[in-house]
């Protein structure tokens, strides 16, 4: 659902939102604390005393404990909050499952994971909210310190002591004389990227649950926790939550103590190479782990054909090009009424419906191909949408460099320009999901993306495009490393949408370049966008 009446963030910028400052603001928005908790009865206890403490509003806070089938079940301490319940895991097991059931049982409208070894500071929870408050598409990572607490170490500090301190607003002298340590790679990330803002696309990498926070909605949206996931179940969340529009905010004054070091801080190379496989089958963005030749669960790109109307050549040339690109991990939808492709009696090469059938017969053992009534109007959760008009089809390399170029800058549409007038896109699925939560009323989803990411326009034929027609396949570009430089302005500028060429087929790529505030000189009208491929394909 669009709200257009919160701030508009542009890639990752969270830093040009204007967050209250803590104690000197109202919250109206109800959340709930989840914690999964499995034999945390020794820490349990801290983090329950320290939720009691929040700065937040008692009457909108929830605390969910979830049992992961601790034996002896877990039972409430005495100090916790006003609204505290515990519940119990079934069917299925590991934190994931355990995150998930205390998400389905909440009744807030922000959703805030806390691991039960967690000592969140007095105002951590207050802190978190604050971006919720601004924006309905937040996922705000907190800060975490950890702290050794083994009985070599000095065991658990004496709790009554401890909750002194957070009451008076002392949690950061806490454990001055023990090891304490950040979570090294999550720092060294958010730096890299100048607070996450350097690489918007990539910013999911860095979620952790052990303190972070969503809307429920959105949380719903993503499909919520992978229960099959044992372990890196956090990065693979963050990935669909970025593909639904998150904007990551790692708000330094989200503070909270571990109380311990990590499974990973311990046993971090088992776990790397645990999670890779399950993480790469899921989270397409990660390249460099994908083999070539191979398919996973989720593709990089989901290709859309309209066979409506079409020859089977047309079909057949478009869908083959896609089928032998330069990278493996897509799918094809061919839309067309399939339903109506019955077995009664009829003259085979009279039948109406005779390119459907051969199209259908062509591709029906082909396992990266399915067949669609409808057009999907996102490709969620795979990160790219590409939209092809039947007949065209992209040369090899075509829409892997284009998808690699709109991840390097940040952008959220490329258009293509065929010399029919036709127009092919390539459309980055966490760019008009970030777009639609806050079009304007009478704004064009298009330009919504624009404001988020940015837009450009490409020459079919520059771009490797061909025709099923054609003698010949159209050349890759000769010089593909100069040529597909993208310009510096279109780097920086904070609007990138250009307008198509003059002449169909005869633009030169600077004519491709003009800026979206650059008027388009006057026999150069804009094609009729009243009905885009987007469009036709989805009714809309």
């Amino acid at each position: 659902m669009s709200n257009p009446d919160q701030p508009r963030v542009r890639g990752n910028d969270w830093p040009g939102l204007a967050p209250a400052t803590l104690g000197n603001w109202t919250p109206t928005l109800s959340v709930t604390v989840v914690i999964p908790a499995y034999g945390a009865q020794r820490t349990l206890p801290y983090t329950l005393a320290a939720l009691a403490l929040q700065t937040y509003p008692e009457d909108l806070l929830e605390v969910v404990v979830v049992d992961d089938g601790t034996e002896p079940s877990l039972e409430l301490p005495e100090r916790r909050p006003a609204n505290t319940r515990i519940v119990r895991t079934s069917e299925s097991w590991g934190r994931a499952h355990a995150c998930h059931t205390g998400a389905l049982a909440a009744s807030g409208q922000v959703v805030h994971w806390l691991d039960a070894d967690m000592l969140p500071h007095r105002d951590e929870v207050e802190a978190q909210l604050r971006w919720h408050h601004l924006v309905d598409h937040a996922v705000v990572l907190g800060h975490k310190l950890f702290v050794d607490v083994a009985d070599e170490a000095g065991g658990l500090p004496d709790l009554d002591a401890t909750l002194a301190e957070l009451a008076e607003g002392r949690a950061r002298d806490l454990f001055t004389d023990r090891w304490t340590s950040e979570h090294d790679w999550v720092v060294e990330q958010i730096a890299k990227t100048d607070g996450l803002t350097a690489n918007p696309t990539r910013s999911y990498l860095v979620h952790t649950g052990a303190s972070a926070s969503v809307r429920r909605d959105l949380y719903d949206a993503a499909g919520g926790m992978n229960s099959l996931l044992k372990l890196g179940e956090d990065v693979e969340l963050g990935y669909r939550l970025a593909q639904q529009g998150a904007v990551f905010v790692p708000d330094d004054d989200a503070r909270s103590w571990h109380l311990g070091r990590t499974t990973l801080m311990q046993q971090q190379d088992d776990v790397n190479r645990y999670n890779r496989p399950f993480v790469t089958d899921r989270v397409p963005d990660l390249r460099h782990w994908r083999t070539k030749g191979r398919s996973y669960s989720v593709p990089w790109v989901t290709a859309v054909v309209d066979a409506r109307d079409r020859t089977l050549e047309e079909v057949r040339h478009s869908v083959d090009a896609l089928l032998t690109a330069s990278f493996h991990d897509l799918d094809v939808v061919l839309v067309g009424p399939w339903s109506r492709l019955g077995d009664g009696r009829r003259s085979p090469l009279g039948d109406p419906d005779r390119e459907l059938r051969l199209v259908q017969a062509e591709y029906v053992g082909e396992g990266r191909v399915r067949f669609e009534e409808q057009a999907p109007t996102s490709a969620f959760p795979a990160p790219y949408l590409l939209l092809l008009p039947a007949g065209w089809a992209p040369a090899t390399e075509t829409v892997a460099r284009l998808a690699r170029e709109m991840m390097k800058v940040d952008r959220g549409l490329s258009s293509v320009l065929l010399p029919d007038g036709q127009v092919a896109r390539l459309e980055r699925t966490s760019a008009f999901t970030r777009a639609a939560k806050d079009v304007a009323p009478g704004e064009e989803l298009d330009d919504a993306v624009d404001a988020v990411s940015g837009t450009w326009w490409f020459n079919g034929a520059e771009e490797g495009f061909s025709w099923h027609e054609d003698p010949t396949p159209e050349p890759e570009p000769a010089d593909k490393g100069s040529r597909r430089v993208v310009p510096e302005e279109a780097r920086n500028e904070p609007s990138r949408r250009a307008r198509p060429p003059a002449k169909r087929g005869g633009a030169s790529q600077s004519d491709l370049g003009t800026q979206k505030d650059e008027p388009a000189p006057e026999e150069a009208p804009a094609p009729e966008r009243k009905r885009s491929l987007r469009q036709r394909l989805t009714g809309g």
